[in-house]
């Protein structure tokens, strides 16, 4: 039977509240992301506050799962953090309890957020899509002089095509207009061109009142009654400054939701799979309907029953019939009219090809566009899981809490998840990368990290000391490590000198004899170093000797012998005899050529370093016994 222990009820209020405080801090942030974005869409368009609570509000409850996983990521590293910098995470591990019993009630908690996500993208969040995008439609509809844009035409107007070179924003002013205008049938429009312009509304928000400057209008004539005008098919006009009133309800309506039946985002799961395969299919009778027209136009004889065909061919193969030669015999216009004609055909068949291969991609991109979202719902729902399990052992292990290094930690996190995500999303949807490849991205580079905490903070491993990778990096990229040793202010007992100098002088003479019979100045010899490695015992032998001479001089009133020891090098003992400890790290390196190389060079440093060292250690050794032997102890 399950027990609920004062633990788990502790640790879940501490979660619960921050869980909350967190989530609307992530929510409002999110929002403010997503206004950035749509704030052309908002400003200037006269909108009611009903509509902006209801866009708001909509707006907010699309955002609920993108919220969620961030609100958990920086709750549970804040209440981690806070339980090890009170020492209580401490506590908790003195009484037995290890680091996932005490995860146990948020993780439960966590899956329970994890599984209202889904419910939530499946059910709730369609809808706000749905009406998100419904009221984005509207809001355009609404203030067309805004959303005009700059090198194409424009339709949004009524009855009018409007083409615009330049627009400046600051002023409203349009530039190198071009005005199509179709009252009535096609032979009554008209051709407005001017050399700038502005929109603007009336009053009662039911007419656009366009005003030109600098301008032409053409209007053709052939559908009015003018009698013995026949020769004057068109209305030419020049004008300096010209006001045209066009009939526009700007009044707020909803759009039309059938236009949006295309949204995957406002679609649920089972909706998706129903459509999708819908799509399939049809997209897979138009492609093999464009198959067979294309094989037909290319291959005629297949329309003929296999008989025939045989014949027909037959008959071709017995034909001596050469296409230059033919075409060499007719006269100049005839080849020009051949030309043309094979010209015609073939921009006609390169247009109707660019269709329909502009139609596949749309249903591809439109597939695609089903499947993105179909994984969206599961991924966004386990990053949920991930997130916990890197912020809640990454709150164990740094012991920080507040909103200072943990929201920092959470933001560098996020970041990375957001990047990955959102790559992923892009390549998917152009078709780069295929759908699952893309969508798992995100989930599949932070699952290891999440592995990877969990286990460090499981085991109270050391991650955030600065120390520990300073010295491996140092050591990594061969940069020396400087001695730093301090007179001690209680010296329980004196170091004995007499023997420490006889220590000394017996190291120097080793030292003299070790570098002249291992000749450190040479190369090194690669067989021995990557397939024939023996340790080398003695100058470890002689540097443990060194160093149990300089901690028993460490104890030392001198300052001058204080100053002595802090001029030993810290010698490396086995960079100077092979690359790595393990014969087959050695063996793999020499097989990759260029690495090898590399390490042999790194190697041959150390081994002049380790002369240099050698060298350094005689001088120490000898101004050290000449000061013992002026102190006279």
């Amino acid at each position: 039977m399950l027990r609920i222990k004062k633990l788990d009820i502790f640790i879940s209020k501490q979660f619960g509240l921050l869980f909350v405080g967190t989530f609307f801090i992530c929510q409002f942030v999110l929002m403010m992301q997503a206004v950035w974005k749509l704030v052309d869409e908002l400003i200037g368009k006269g909108l009611s506050m009903e509509i902006l609570a209801q866009f708001f509000g909509y707006l907010s409850v699309m955002l609920v799962p993108q919220a969620l996983p961030l609100a958990i990521l920086l709750s549970s590293l804040i209440t981690f953090g806070n339980l090890g910098e009170s020492s209580e995470l401490t506590a908790i591990k003195a009484a037995g309890i290890s680091l996932m019993q005490t995860f146990r009630s948020l993780i439960v908690i966590t899956i329970g957020i994890s599984i209202a996500s889904f419910y939530f993208q499946n059910f709730i969040g369609p809808k706000a899509n749905m009406k998100i995008a419904q009221l984005l439609i509207s809001m355009q509809q609404k203030s067309p002089e805004l959303e005009i844009p700059e090198g194409i035409f424009y339709d949004g107007i009524p009855n009018c095509n409007l083409y615009v070179q330049k627009k400046n924003l600051d002023t409203g002013k349009l530039y190198g207009l071009m005005i199509y205008r179709m009252n009535g049938s096609y032979e009554d429009q008209q051709i407005i061109l001017a050399d700038s312009g502005m929109l603007q509304a009336t009053a009662e928000k039911k007419h656009i009142v366009l005003t030109l400057w600098s301008g032409e209008w053409f209007e053709n004539m052939q559908a009015q009654e003018m009698a013995g005008t026949a020769s004057v098919p068109y209305r030419r006009e020049s004008f300096i400054a010209k006001k045209i009133v066009i009939p526009f309800d700007m009044g707020f309506s909803l759009a039309d939701a059938s236009s949006l039946a295309n949204n995957a985002r406002a679609k649920s799961l089972m909706k998706i799979n129903h459509d999708m395969d819908s799509l399939v299919l049809y997209y897979d009778s138009v492609g093999q309907s464009f198959y067979r027209s294309a094989v037909d136009a290319f291959y005629p004889v297949r329309k003929l029953s296999r008989t025939d065909s045989l014949v027909v061919v037959q008959q071709v193969a017995k034909t001596e019939y050469n296409v230059d030669t033919a075409f060499s015999k007719l006269r100049d216009e005839e080849k020009t009219r051949v030309i043309n004609f094979a010209r015609s055909r073939i921009q006609a068949a390169v247009s109707d090809y660019n269709f329909k291969g502009m139609m596949m991609d749309d249903a591809d991109r439109l597939i695609r566009q089903h499947q993105i979202e179909a994984f969206n719902k599961f991924t966004l729902a386990l990053s949920c899981i991930i997130f916990f399990f890197i912020g809640a052992p990454l709150g164990a292990i740094i012991r920080k809490g507040g909103l200072g290094f943990p929201v920092l930690i959470s933001v560098l996190v996020f970041i990375v998840f957001y990047i990955l995500d959102n790559t992923g999303y892009r390549m998917s949807r152009i078709g780069e990368w295929t759908v699952w490849f893309g969508k798992s991205l995100s989930t599949v580079v932070l699952t290891p990290l999440a592995c990877f905490v969990t286990y460090k903070a499981n085991n109270d491993s050391v991650v955030f000391n600065i120390d520990l990778y300073r010295n491996f990096f140092m050591k990594l990229l061969g940069l020396r490590l400087k001695r730093h040793i301090a007179g001690k202010e209680v010296i329980i007992s004196d170091p004995q000198y007499a023997s420490d100098a006889t220590e000394l002088q017996r190291i120097s003479d080793e030292v003299t004899e070790y570098s002249h019979r291992h000749r450190l100045i040479s190369a090194p010899n690669p067989i021995k170093v990557f397939f024939r490695y023996s340790p080398d015992n003695e100058i470890e032998r002689i540097v443990g000797e060194l160093e149990h001479v300089i901690e028993d001089l460490s104890n030392t009133k001198d300052k001058v012998v204080l100053t002595e020891i802090n001029h030993y090098p810290i010698v490396s003992e086995k960079a100077h005899t092979r690359p790595f400890d393990r014969k087959w790290m050695n063996i793999t390196a020499a097989i990759l050529f260029p690495i090898g190389i590399v390490l042999y060079i790194r190697m041959w440093m150390f081994r002049l370093r380790l002369l240099h060292d050698l060298r350094v250690i005689k001088q120490t050794n000898e101004k050290i016994i000449a000061r013992i032997g002026e102190m006279g102890v």
